[in-house]
């Protein structure tokens, strides 16, 4: 990891070419998380995929499909049948990453009321003072 600074005091650091950085932009995008948690422990075909996270469009579903596959965090099997017929399942890699993601769906289950709780005191706040 390269740390390249803006001043002489070190403020504002800027990371350039970090691994992590590169990680965290596929795993934190809006989909990945949850088709990593949807193929848990289980195979799906491309439809139940679907069924199973039903505000993900099919070419948004596809493209992370891809990306995950990409990344090895998911492997895709082909059939050779007609119609043809594909699963997808974790790969070891994706399935180390799945355990990690539990421990960030429990803290954000247990903590989703005091984050709503947060938002509903700060709207309030807002809303009182108006526009900055």
């Amino acid at each position: 990891m390269t740390m390249r600074s803006n001043n002489d005091d070190n403020h504002g650091k800027q990371i350039v070419g970090c691994p992590v950085r590169e990680v965290l932009d596929r795993v934190g995008d809006k989909w990945s998380v949850l088709i990593i948690l949807t193929l848990s422990g289980e195979t799906k075909r491309f439809m139940k995929l679907k069924a199973d996270i039903p505000d993900i469009s099919q070419r948004m579903l596809t493209l992370t499909l891809r990306q995950l596959e990409r990344d090895g965090l998911v492997k895709r099997k082909i059939y050779p049948v007609v119609p043809p017929k594909v699963e997808y399942a974790l790969t070891a890699l994706g399935k180390s990453f799945e355990k990690k993601t539990n421990g960030l769906v429990k803290w954000a289950n247990e903590n989703r009321p005091k984050i709503d709780a947060s938002r509903s005191v700060y709207d309030r706040e807002k809303n009182k003072i108006g526009p900055i």
